[in-house]
This record gives C-alpha cells, structure tokens and sequence, in this order.
C-alpha cells in the first residue's frame, strides 16, 4: 500500500481560494487553484508556499469557476513541471476567465493604487495555456512517476466540471469538486462513481441550507415566472444577479423554456454583459459535447436577447423599463456590472430583484436578501448608501447539491476517510456532525489549513 498524504492550502475554512495538494506514493497532485472571489492581493492567493522547493507531478482543474482556477497562472509560474488537466470545455472557459482577471486587476490597480496588481498578465496566460492537457470524462489516464490511475467524472455542476478518482495500489480517492445531482435546465446531474471509496474529498457548500420540504424545481420556476411577469405588468424591470459562467446560461435557457410554456410575456428584451456574452457563445460552441438538455438550441441566438458590448472604460448599464437584467457577479460583488446597476434600481418600487443562487451573507446581495423594504442597504464600502423599495424575493436553483443528497451520497461510497472542504464553518460542521452520525466507521475531518493529513500508510 502507498502513503497518502491531503493537505489544504486554502488559508481559511471557506468557499475561498480552492486549492488542495495529495500526495499517493511520490506522486503530487494539486487539485485545483482558485483566487478568492472577497479578497484582494496576496491574500487572495492559495498558499503555494507550501509546495516551495517540492516538485509537483500534476495540477487538476475540476471546472472554470475563479475560486477553482483563478490562480492557475501563478500555480504554473512556480511549478513549470507540473501537467495541467482539465476537459476541454473547461480550459476554453478558464482562458476567457483568466484574461478578464487581467483586466479587472489592472482596473482595480488603478482604482486602488493595488501596486502588486494585475498578478500575472495575458502574455503569460496565453504562453500557459499551450502546456494545458485535456482529458475526456470517463476515459483513464494516468499521473506522475507512480502512474497514478486517474479519471474524470461529469459533475453537473457548470459546462466541462469535472469530478476525479485517483487510484494506486488498491487504493481509491475520489475528490468531488463542485457538484450538482440533480438535473438543471440545460446540464444533466452529476455522473459520479458507486462504489466504496477509502477517501472522500466533498464539498460542503450547503451545508448551512435546509431546503423546503414542499420544493419542486417546476413550482420554482413558475414562482420566477409569475414574479417577471408581474413586475413588468406594473412598468418595472428585473435583475437577476448571475455569475457569467454556469448561471447565466442557465438562466438563459429557462427564460427560453418559460417563453415556450407561456409562462413569460412576449418581447421582454433579456440583457446580458459583455463577459457573460462571451462565456454564453463558449457554451454554444461545446453544446453537442456534453450531456444536456435542450439540444440544439443555440443560447446566443435567442429572441430578445441583448448583449451588452464591452467598450473601453467603465462598463454601464442603463435602465429601461420592461427588461429582464442577467448581470454577474451573482454575489453583486463591487465593482461588477450587477452592482453598478444596482445603484440606478433598488430604489424603484416597481422594479424586482430577484436572486436564483447561493448568496454569502458578507455579500453585497447577501445584505439586500437581509434588509427590509426602506433600509439603507451599502452597496459599496466607498460609496453612499441606498435605500431598498424594490421587491426582494430568493430562489433555489444552485448548481450545488443539497446537503441531503451529499450525505447520501456519501453513505453509498462508506469511505474510510471523509475530507469536508469548500464551505464555511457552519456548514462544515453540519456535515461533520450527520456524516459522523450516518458513518460511524468513517473518520469525518475538517482539514486544518496547512496541516499535513496523513490518510493512508
């Protein structure tokens, strides 16, 4: 049997700047290298200090989301040895992501006086990005000197994100990334392997989240539905906060279908920005690549949508009643389009904001889902207040699996070892508690940042 070391260099117990190193024989494994999505600068980096003067074999990237691979350029400045693998539908999202990371850091630089800003620039990038191996969902491939036996999984969660079995010796690891089982509008759920596995790397994203008993993903749609037509029936608008990969497709394709249904009224123009545009004419492109519903149906291509062009400066949408607003970041993070908007709409009584994913409570969208009709809500630490009139209503349509589904998900595998990352404490400590309660003979773990585990000997 070989030694199995895991060890997080993530710096906090968070969904932050994802980055994980396994060690299986002496063969070293990165799986993933996320930026952080609320930080800036150095903090915002996984702690790759950690792997200084240590040669790394491989790096995994399990999908395109920037807290999964935004720190890729830096990862591979220090480690240009290491074999970078992904699908390829993911690595065309994360070179779009990356190069639109370049230019909002150099924004921010002089924004901010960031003097360390951008971290990395688009001719790296671009010299990167030819070394980047693509592998197919399901087919074996194999890492490193100990030809750890490897081999992707589709997770459901956005186009190209993957799962990944790591095998040596009879030994079997499994690290989820970010998943979803259940079917969403355009992505089929998650295809994940059955049987036992002796260590388990999950995500925990929603840990701290019980869903409705009475919750179906139809009715929810048709209360999205209702909730458009509505407003847009008394003279108002909709935004719906989105993040340009993943979401705004899907949200994209379920306007399609509400249009099909007669559920939405004909010739609401749906606008969406310059970024997502472009993430949307990628999905597009792998659309007969991946298991999906809706096949055929071009995203870019759907009446009444109106793309927002980029053009040089700061980007600014304006309001027009009768819209429908698919702007990112989801989070309304400052800065983002769906913030900058946000200070020309929370204050119309007619218009709706409605949110279709998860929301950090420390967020700019987090603080509107918590405030009341009238409060001053702080859109942007360095600007004034504003105050809320507009409907606020939340909706379930995440790309993450219910914790429910986690924890049964476990429990088909009876892992060894358990591994609880991407979440923050509350929900970590959900999991561990019903994983310890469901799996007495499996050892449930929080990893420390830093700490080296010892998983196997």
């Amino acid at each position: 049997m070989s030694r199995i070391t895991f060890q997080s260099l993530s710096r906090r117990n968070e969904i932050g700047c994802n980055s994980y190193v396994l060690e299986m024989g002496s063969t070293r494994i990165v799986l993933d290298a996320g930026m952080h999505p609320k930080v800036e600068g150095q903090l915002a980096i996984p702690n790759f200090n950690e792997l200084r003067d240590l040669i790394v074999d491989a790096a995994i990237i399990t999908h395109a989301h920037l807290d999964h691979s935004g720190c890729l350029p830096l990862f591979q400045r220090a480690h240009p040895e290491a074999e970078i693998l992904m699908t390829e539908p993911t690595a065309a999202l994360v070179d779009a992501m990356l190069h639109n990371s370049v230019n909002v850091m150099q924004a921010k630089r002089e924004q901010h006086n960031l003097k360390d800003y951008p971290l990395f620039v688009h001719s790296e990038i671009e010299r990167h990005e030819r070394s980047w191996l693509y592998r197919r969902i399901g087919i074996p491939f194999y890492l490193g000197k100990d030809q750890i036996k490897a081999r992707f999984y589709d997770a459901g969660h956005i186009l190209g994100s993957v799962g990944v079995l790591l095998e040596k010796d009879g030994q079997r690891v499994f690290y989820t990334g970010d998943v979803q089982f259940e079917d969403q509008t355009m992505l089929q759920g998650a295809e994940f392997p059955q049987e036992h596995v002796d260590v388990l790397i999950m995500e925990t994203t929603r840990g701290n989240a019980a869903r409705r008993p009475d919750y179906t993903r139809d009715s929810e749609m048709v209360r999205l539905a209702e909730a458009i037509t509505e407003t847009i029936a008394k003279g108002g608008s909709v935004l719906i906060p989105v993040f340009a990969i993943g979401k705004t497709q899907e949200l994209l394709l379920m306007l399609h279908e509400m249009h099909r249904r007669g559920l939405l009224p004909k010739h609401a123009p749906i606008q969406i920005g310059g970024l997502s545009a472009k993430m949307t004419a990628l999905t597009d492109k792998f659309a007969d690549a991946v298991r999906r519903h809706h096949h055929g149906v071009k995203l870019s291509e759907l009446e009444d949508l109106v793309a927002t062009q980029k053009k040089k400066g700061p980007a600014r949408t304006t309001y027009a009643p009768g819209r429908i607003y698919a702007l990112s970041s989801g989070m309304m993070t400052e800065k983002t389009a769906s913030n900058d908007f946000a200070f020309q709409f929370l204050d119309n009584p007619k218009n709706a904001l409605l949110m279709v994913g998860y929301a950090d409570p420390d967020s700019p969208a987090g603080a509107i889902l918590k405030a009341q009709p009238g409060d001053a809500v702080t859109l942007d630490q360095s600007l004034a207040p504003i105050t809320l009139r507009c409907r606020v209503e939340h909706y379930d349509f995440s790309g993450h699996a219910t914790r429910e589904k986690l924890v049964e998900y476990a429990k088909k595998l009876t892992p060894k070892k358990i591994l609880l990352v991407h979440g923050d404490r509350p929900a970590l400590t959900w999991f561990q508690d019903h994983l310890t309660e469901a799996l007495p003979a499996s050892e449930v773990i929080i990893p420390v940042p830093g700490d080296i585990l010892p998983l196997m000997s």
